[in-house]
């Protein structure tokens, strides 16, 4: 029955969609308890206006600082994502929001811009990056041409644009992978939104919190939208979606050290034949989760937003309806038919807060004991690594999984490389595990554009098909470039961070498939950390201070040459004796005459 609802979103949220298309704005938490102790935590704030009143500079709900941006550099629709941390796809399953929301490590920004031609696209470009990077605290101006990409495949428009605005739109991608993403990007975030953290569930979103996270990422949508039969809307669509490990967030603020717990604090499993008094083997969460709202995120929600759709509840979480929940007073619970779902309408003044209380697994319980919701398998498992070794050659091995015992799988592989990894693409081979098919079988198109030495990098996508129950192997090799020294960072022995790969997967055509496998969803492989050769930097330092000490001992010499004036000791005037150097010179006199007069006495 599962297979009839989204991962994310209940079906009570499905059916406010279409209230939600056409509402100024609305927002809603979701949660979900994961396995090992885990709590995935997404927020939506979805803003609209209409391109009548954005044409004509009118912004209500629509942030005014991100709207005249757009209207500058002409841009249709814009996607921005800031991520930190990985997803583990095997513990927690598929992703929140089927992998749309998400982006790769760092920062990673693609957008739809109007322009005839691609010297006037990439002027936009670099309005837009250098605009959005004072406005989020970002690097984003460090997007230059090496980090920019047109794809061919992998993005599609997800707004509704007319036909004649489509055919002089132009794609454009770029990431930085070293970006770190903080609280300085996290406090432009909640300037955009309407009660910016005044109220609603943006009250909740604590910098301490959010990026103590073991995975988070932060997402910005912007599209236009047009129901039908109504006036075409923008629509601003931002979200915030995080994992917490519980027992980590619920450390009090005031003592944040992690410190031993008591020996009466464990939790062991005492079914172990070893268990003793001095000998714990741990539960590994088999006894369940308890945790509240203001413990997970360290305070209560704050009321409701006066401005949210009232319509729609704010605060949902996906937990069986066997499981106990207890709330404050005042609040209204919505359950879900699919009964693995619940809602609560928040009250606008008061603060609102619920507790999952610990459940036993005895007694009359032990049949309802279930606390989660089962995570769904993913429709593709990716991990990439590098191979080989040495600092003159190397290769690229990516593994993709299909799960499916019946379902093949078909999507689109991008991957976006520095101009210093020179690939060779003869060496791109296929493989599946356990049956002898070629490549040709398995690729079934390549989109290549070839890196040029620091003007633009390597740009590969592949059209791809898995069988049923099968795992692929992708590999190739490429060689490592010398780069100039001044092209290094400070820690260059560090090494330079590649790009995430994306991972679009096609819908599918079969009617009798499956609404998860009707869609379009995106997955991101991790970074890879890439070591070149690097030059002894210690020697430039040493030809610096040599070649100093040299030219100041010689200009000191000539300066000195140049600037005295040289005159006979008889031409030279007196000098003056009665200052402070005579005045020593007498004491001293007096000092030995004393002396030579106390050694005569003496004799």
């Amino acid at each position: 029955m599962r297979h009839f609802f989204s991962y994310l979103i209940p079906l009570s949220v499905l059916l406010w969609s279409v209230v939600t298309a056409t509402s100024d704005y609305y927002e809603q938490l979701n949660l979900k308890p994961l396995p090992q102790s885990n709590l995935l935590a997404s927020f939506n704030f979805r803003s609209n206006t209409s391109l009548s009143q954005f044409e004509a500079h009118n912004f209500r709900y629509f942030p005014r600082s991100l709207g005249q941006i757009l209207q500058h550099v002409g841009t249709r629709e814009l996607h921005l994502r800031f991520s930190l941390g990985r997803w583990d796809a095997e513990s927690w399953g598929a992703r929140p929001w089927d992998g749309t929301k998400e982006g790769g490590t760092g920062v990673e920004l693609w957008a739809w811009l109007e322009a005839e031609t691609d010297e006037e696209a990439d002027r936009k470009w670099l309005s837009l990056t250098n605009a959005l990077s004072g406005l989020f605290c970002a690097s984003l101006n460090f997007i230059d041409e090496t980090r920019t990409t047109r794809p061919v495949m992998s993005f599609q428009p997800e707004g509704n644009h007319p036909n004649s605005t489509l055919e002089n739109m132009q794609l454009l991608h770029g990431v930085l992978p070293r970006e770190v993403v903080c609280t300085e990007n996290l406090t432009p975030f909640l300037k955009l939104l309407p009660c910016k953290g005044k109220a609603g569930i943006s009250t909740l979103l604590d910098g301490h919190k959010l990026f103590d996270a073991s995975w988070q990422s932060m997402a910005i949508d912007i599209r236009p939208v047009c129901p039908s039969g109504e006036e075409c809307v923008l629509q601003i669509e931002q979200a915030i979606d995080m994992v917490l490990d519980i027992e980590r967030s619920k450390r009090p603020r005031d003592n944040p050290i992690p410190r031993p717990a008591p020996g009466h604090d464990l939790k062991c499993n005492s079914s172990k034949p070893y268990h003793s008094g001095d000998t714990c083997f741990p539960t590994d969460f088999i006894e369940g989760q308890d945790w509240a709202l203001d413990q997970v995120f360290g305070k209560a929600i704050k009321g409701a937003c006066p401005l949210t759709d009232p319509n729609i509840p704010p605060i949902c979480i996906q937990v069986p309806h066997s499981r106990d929940i207890f709330t404050t007073s005042g609040s209204t619970e919505i359950k879900n038919p699919n009964g693995l779902a619940r809602c609560y309408q928040v009250p606008s003044d008061d603060d609102f807060a619920f507790i999952l209380p610990f459940m036993t697994r005895e007694g009359e319980h032990a049949a309802t004991a279930n606390e989660i919701v089962e995570p769904e398998t993913p429709l593709l498992y990716a991990e990439r690594s590098f191979t080989g070794h040495g600092y003159e050659r190397g290769g690229v091995r990516t593994i993709l999984t299909n799960p499916s015992p019946d379902t093949e799988v078909e999507f689109v592989y991008m991957e976006s490389l520095p101009w210093f990894m020179r690939i060779y693409l003869h060496t791109l081979k296929t493989h599946i595990e356990g049956q002898s098919r070629s490549s040709q079988d398995v690729i079934e198109e390549i989109y290549y554009r070839p890196a040029l030495d620091r003007v633009r990098g390597t740009q590969l996508e592949l059209r791809m098909r898995i069988p049923p129950a099968s795992t692929v192997f992708l590999t190739y090799d490429f060689e490592k470039s010398i780069l100039r020294y001044t092209e290094y960072p400070p820690d260059a022995n560090r090494g330079f961070d590649v790009a995430a790969a994306v991972i679009t997967i096609l819908p599918s055509n079969s009617p009798n498939a499956p609404i998860e496998r009707q869609k379009t969803s995106n997955l991101r492989t991790t970074t890879l950390l890439l070591s070149l050769p690097t030059p002894d930097f210690s020697m430039p330092y040493n030809v610096i201070i040599f070649t100093s000490t040299a030219i100041a001992l010689a200009f000191g010499g000539l300066y000195n040459i140049l600037i005295r004036r040289f005159v006979g000791a008889d031409e030279a005037p007196k000098v003056n004796v009665g200052g402070l150097k005579g005045r020593i010179m007498a004491g001293i006199m007096k000092l030995v005459k004393k002396v030579k007069g106390a050694k005569g006495k003496t004799e």
